[in-house]
């Protein structure tokens, strides 16, 4: 309640279905007496628009999304601002996944100049935030604005030491209420060590790329277990999917980098071009073009595929982990549980690429 600055007589809304953890923060708004709206349909139909539609209707003082939606918006050319009477709104709040500074910088200029934008990163297990928003600090475009009052957050390398200003592990050095004692099924609590205590013992490491800086501010660079390794130099994925999506051509994409025992690595990127953009040589050569200016030459991809869908979880995360675990040679079964996408079917590509590339190595 605090991080969001909920008010009595408020108006909120999270855009979010009763399968991701975001569902329980209506609750907390309902304990502020705030009024909840909840939105019933599709946020792309009849057209991208439909949700600021719904925010000026209601009067919301508060929205919420994922990530993904935002850079939804902004890769479809939308300017709320000019659409609908946003004046009610006082804050914005994005998860799911890192949102760019390019999301950034288009909610200033697009949405509303003097929105507080308050991005959040947590987890399902958890049910809870690790860092998050503070309506007295400055917004810095990438940047969440503090940690969360009660969470003993951390960076940590690999020896456990802390650290300032420099990329490490997420870990949170002490337990919260709201933390699992186990997982269903798992009658050893193996799948919890493996999971989140197997790196640091007695320690929970959540598996995220985070450097918190000598304000308390912080930026997440994605999944700690899908770092990018290319001849010695690591990498969180978001630095390619800001250079790549930066671009007007992709709407979409995602990145994996498989590590074999005595040969080199492959990395592969799935893009999903914009609409009647041309897959060609041209189209990838821009897309290479950006990664060698604005990461660097060393992650130029070994393959651009083009897709129809990224795969992602029910809260708009990349299934970057279990892509790398299939194209690896895992069971497909195993990897995921589809259950848990958003769009299921769209796994089915990456199997029959995963067959075709163990083919061609057979």
């Amino acid at each position: 309640s605090l991080h969001h600055d909920l008010r009595r007589g408020g108006r909120y809304c999270w855009l979010t279905s009763s399968g991701w953890i975001m569902w329980n923060s209506q609750f907390t708004a309902l304990g502020q007496g705030t009024t909840v709206a909840m939105f019933d349909g599709a946020p792309n139909y009849p057209d991208m628009s439909v949700i600021w539609r719904f925010v000026a209707d209601e009067k919301l003082d508060f929205f919420g999304a994922g990530a993904a939606f935002f850079s939804g918006c902004m890769k479809a050319g939308l300017t709320p601002r000019d659409e609908v009477d946003l004046s009610a709104l006082r804050s914005l709040g994005s998860t799911g996944s890192p949102l760019s500074s390019d999301a950034y910088d288009w909610i200033y200029a697009q949405v509303k100049q003097d929105v507080w934008l308050a991005p959040i990163s947590g987890g399902t297990d958890l049910a809870g935030a690790f860092v998050l928003g503070h309506p007295g600090m400055p917004v810095r475009a990438g940047e969440m604005q503090c940690r969360a009052l009660g969470n003993a957050v951390r960076a940590f390398d690999e020896d456990g030491n802390d650290l300032t200003g420099v990329v490490g592990e997420l870990v949170c050095t002490e337990p919260l209420p709201s933390m699992p004692l186990f997982f269903w099924g798992d009658d050893d609590g193996s799948r919890l060590h493996d999971s989140y205590f197997d790196t640091y013992p007695g320690i929970w490491r959540h598996g995220d790329w985070i450097e918190i800086n000598e304000n308390g501010g912080s930026v997440i660079y994605g999944r700690s277990d899908a770092t990018i390794n290319r001849k010695g130099l690591r990498l969180g994925s978001a630095e390619i999917y800001q250079a790549v999506e930066g671009l007007d051509e992709v709407m979409d994409s995602l990145v994996v980098d498989l590590e074999f025992l005595g040969r080199e690595s492959f990395m592969p990127l799935f893009v999903v071009p914009a609409q009647g953009v041309a897959f060609d040589d041209a189209f990838k050569d821009k897309i290479n073009a950006a990664i060698r200016k604005n990461v660097s030459a060393r992650f130029i991809p070994n393959e651009i595929i083009e897709v129809a869908e990224i795969p992602r979880t029910l809260s708009g995360k990349k299934l970057e982990v279990p892509v790398k675990k299939l194209l690896l040679g895992q069971d497909p079964e195993k990897v995921v549980n589809r259950d848990s996408m958003a769009n299921p079917d769209s796994f089915d590509f990456y199997v029959a690429y995963a067959n075709a590339r163990a083919t061609q190595k057979d």
